[in-house]
């Protein structure tokens, strides 16, 4: 019998999470930017895609893709300042993390921001965003205001509609039949459920170059993320039943408040680095003061309560596997009462994966362990620095020196003019 200690505190945590989902779920009315600016918000903090880069001097362009099952993804074409019509081709296609979105690949600005780099290079650049983030949230008829169907998404409907959807987009459009794809993390993992589960979509590219690939996360060290992702798992029902669907929406309050706090020097690298040192793993000097005050006014980008939920399945099984609905369910949806694996054998494209041996969230054991599962890996590089953690892929000033040439050397190899 529970005792009642136990009973109470499960009550007031409960409540505690109905009270925060419906504060999660509010938005603040629109703050105009210029109020912002006003209020000391750096400038590249309050810029989209196409206006950020187009202040450096690149060349944006934005473009609409349409899932099969109607969602709406806005994606971006950039090239480098001194490029003009000289591109090399094929295209290449970057996706970002999860609570990402594609701003994520400026936020550390020219020198370090990896779709400033690829790009000056002369590289057809493309970068994606994924369902659910502010770049993504919409459909052809749900509104994710009101329609709770349009969150019931994870990283399975991510990779097998949204990845093939943004590939045939931008090979129609370009005219080519292949490109090169580049994913970090959550967007890794998605490309290889759509290798086992669209045929044919794999030969679609040249070669995969992931950044910290998320399969499976066993392995995960980090506390606070743990915390999180059980946390939601266990409490899903309390939060759905406020009406909280989606998660860390950028204009939230949660979002809105960490880029009024992350906006001063004196507490984006006291306070805003610290927690994503403790979220991931300390990395003194990596992510620029200037980068913290600039990426959490696009982060965290968004995402359903249901691919979080995902994701906590991910660190409690030992393979990369389908959603878990429980026995009962799963039977209905997959003739079986434990969900299918994921069949990693069906990544034949050529491979290469980056790593840091500092990586709280994607364990270097599994990507050990992932690397085992592929059939076509050409290299595996673990950065130099044994310092580098997940974030880093991202936002660290020193992109340039310790994984672009790794990046550069194989869209070269893959590429022509």
């Amino acid at each position: 019998m529970p005792s009642k200690v136990n009973v109470t505190f499960k009550v007031l945590l409960v409540s505690v999470t109905i009270i925060l989902g419906n504060i999660l779920k509010l938005r603040f009315i629109s703050i105009d930017n210029e109020i912002k600016r006003s209020l000391g918000y750096p400038r590249d903090s309050l810029l989209n895609f196409t206006e950020l880069s187009d202040s450096y001097g690149y060349t944006s362009e934005e473009h609409t893709v349409l899932t099969e099952d109607g969602y709406i993804l806005t994606i971006f074409r950039i090239n480098g300042r001194n490029c003009g019509h000289k591109l090399k081709r094929p295209p290449v296609l970057l996706m970002h993390g999860l609570l990402q979105s594609s701003d994520a690949w400026l936020d550390a600005g020219p020198k370090a921001g990896l779709a400033y780099l690829i790009s000056d290079e002369c590289y057809d650049l493309w970068v994606g965003n994924q369902r659910g983030n502010y770049y993504s949230r919409q459909h052809n008829h749900l509104d994710p205001d009101k329609d709770p169907e349009f969150w019931q998404f994870s990283v399975d409907e991510i990779g097998f509609y949204d990845i093939p959807a943004t590939i045939e987009y931008v090979l129609k459009y370009t005219r080519e039949d292949k490109l090169n794809y580049i994913g970090y993390s959550q967007g890794a993992g998605t490309f290889f459920i759509m290798c086992s589960e669209r045929p044919g979509y794999c030969d679609k590219a040249n070669v995969f170059i992931g950044l910290a690939p998320a399969a499976r996360q066993t392995n995960t060290k980090s506390v606070l993320y743990k915390m999180l992702l059980e946390g939601v798992r266990h409490l899903e029902w309390a939060l759905t039943n406020t009406g909280l669907y989606e998660l860390f929406a950028k204009g939230s309050i949660s979002q809105e408040f960490l880029a009024f706090l992350c906006k001063f020097n004196a507490t984006s690298e006291a306070i805003c680095g610290t927690g994503e040192s403790l979220v991931d793993s300390f990395h003194p000097g990596s992510i620029t003061n200037q980068t913290l005050r600039v990426l959490f006014g696009h982060f965290p980008a968004g995402t359903s309560m249901h691919n979080i939920v995902r994701y906590s399945q991910s660190i409690r099984t030992s393979s990369f596997q389908k959603f878990d609905y429980g026995s009962a369910r799963n039977l209905q949806i997959y003739g079986k009462k434990q969900p299918p694996n994921y069949n990693l054998s069906a990544v034949t494209v050529p491979s290469v994966v980056l790593y840091g041996n500092n990586d709280n969230l994607v364990d270097p054991k599994d990507i050990m362990w992932l690397i085992k599962q592929l059939p076509n890996v050409l290299e595996i590089k673990k950065v130099s620095d044994p310092l580098w953690n997940h974030f880093d892929h991202s936002y660290s000033q020193f992109t340039k020196q310790l994984i672009f040439p790794t990046i550069n050397k194989y869209l070269l190899k893959y590429s022509q003019k």
